[in-house]
């Protein structure tokens, strides 16, 4: 049974989990490619005004985080997740009309507010169907729709900005169009696809039910009853007290600088090494695609062998290999070749960071704060990119944002390995309590701080 019930769900759920999270990328970072097409020539934007577009996305969206997880269970997945995606998509098609630099920052305002909490909400929502050790396939499985969208954002802004002038819009605009009015059919029939829960899947029989539950209990992934798992300002407070929960907000905060840098920049980038505006877009299609493949691979060690701390250690050298060739030649085939390195180095890291948080908080409410503090800490970082690549370094070289960047990525590799050790340290602890009592002696409500959890390494 246990092959047949996740192979269930990975048919069902993953490929409607990752068309969202395409999409929310896709419609988020798709402004890049619209730039190099004109966007900003036809709006008579400065750098500084382009940056303040990016920046007056993140606003809303890092607010949207925190309370749109904890509403998440109480108001349901099925209905909350497909009603963002629809409402960002009718924001996504407007941008294709706009006329003024003021109507651009309206929908980008917009279009960060209802998609705050997709990515909080995609990772949470999957923790309610997949053990711990299984779900950083899946969550990469998912993510690795970001790299996809780098790359098809590349070829599909390719052919679109070649319809330059039908119905009087510039390519550009028909980048928005085209792509949002795809988001916004794919919204309205997701709230057919998705089940709120095991127990309300229509794809999956009662023992099938019963055994993800039990599974999902044994595990530590929900608690052993509603009682546990229900909504509690205390636990929301616990979250912000817990060590490691703060660790990977750090480095959250760095992976989302970087992150966020290459997903809105990489064009830009390219074109500053000699390649024409439609080149540069093709030109960027091949590292993203190397990303998707390297994190696939990076997250079935990261389960198979239950090494979260490692890979997320390796995903930082890769970054600190690609920064240090950018930044030390001047050769554009070395430069070029740099952003296979840190590409994939960082859309590993993402997923990564992204399990490793989900892992090792519980019960539910302390769980979801914790998820949601750190794309707070993610999308915090996506504004200082915006501004460290859009204004404060001049292009083509980028100097000052390189060794940010490439500072933020050695930063990482110790916060990577000083986390691990603190929970194998709190791990040995807890053996050591678990030889000297059993669990009926322990005090109930503790979550991930029971001596009976053990933390993801």
């Amino acid at each position: 049974m246990e092959k047949r019930v996740w192979r269930k769900l990975d048919l069902w759920i993953l490929p409607v989990v990752t068309m969202f999270y395409f999409l929310s990328f896709l419609d988020r970072s798709n402004v890049s490619n619209a730039r190099v097409a004109g966007l900003q020539t036809n709006l008579k934007m400065t750098n500084k005004q382009y940056s303040i577009a990016l920046t007056v996305t993140y606003v809303p969206y890092i607010a949207a985080e925190l309370p749109s997880n904890l509403l998440l269970k109480m108001v349901g997945p099925n209905l909350m997740l497909p009603t963002m995606l629809t409402l960002w998509g009718l924001v996504t098609t407007l941008q294709g009309v706009v006329k003024t630099y003021h109507g651009l920052l309206a929908c980008r305002f917009f279009l960060g507010l209802f998609e705050g909490g997709v990515f909080p909400g995609l990772v949470l929502y999957l923790s309610f169907f997949y053990p711990r050790q299984r779900l950083q396939w899946r969550i990469s499985a998912f993510f690795s729709a970001a790299s996809v969208s780098g790359a098809f954002s590349g070829l599909l802004a390719f052919g679109i900005i070649n319809m330059d002038g039908i119905g009087n819009r510039p390519g550009w605009a028909w980048i928005f169009i085209l792509e949002g009015l795809f988001t916004f059919l794919f919204g309205l029939s997701s709230y057919f696809l998705l089940p709120s829960s095991p127990a309300t899947a229509r794809f999956l029989n009662k023992d099938e039910k019963e055994y993800i539950v039990s599974k999902l209990k044994e595990d530590g992934a929900t608690g052993k009853n509603e009682e546990i798992d229900k909504f509690s300002w205390r636990e929301v407070g616990i979250a912000f007290t817990l060590p490691h929960v703060w660790m990977l907000a750090v480095l959250f905060f760095f992976a989302g600088t970087i992150l966020y840098g290459m997903a809105y920049f990489t064009p830009s980038i390219v074109q500053g090494l000699g390649f024409t505006a439609s080149r540069a877009q093709l030109m960027s299609v091949p590292p993203f695609a190397t990303a998707f493949v390297v994190a696939m691979i990076g997250a079935y060690i990261s389960d198979r062998y239950r090494c979260r701390g490692f890979v997320s250690t390796f995903s930082c050298i890769l970054c600190v290999i690609g920064f240090s060739m950018f930044l030390v030649s001047k050769k554009h085939n070395i430069q070029y070749a740099s952003l296979f390195f840190s590409i994939p180095g960082t859309y590993l890291s993402a997923p990564t960071l992204s399990t490793w948080s989900a892992n090792n908080a519980a019960p539910h409410t302390r769980r979801a704060t914790a998820i949601a503090i750190g794309f707070i800490m993610t999308n915090s970082g996506g504004i200082l990119a915006t501004w460290l690549l859009g204004s404060l370094s001049a292009a083509p070289r980028y100097i000052l944002a390189t060794r940010v960047l490439l500072s933020f990525s050695v930063v990482m590799v110790a916060l990577s390995a000083l986390n691990t050790w603190y929970l194998w340290d709190q791990n040995k602890r807890k053996r050591e309590i678990r030889k000297a009592s059993t669990v009926d002696q322990e005090r109930p409500g503790l979550g991930d701080r029971s001596a009976w959890f053990q933390y993801s390494l």
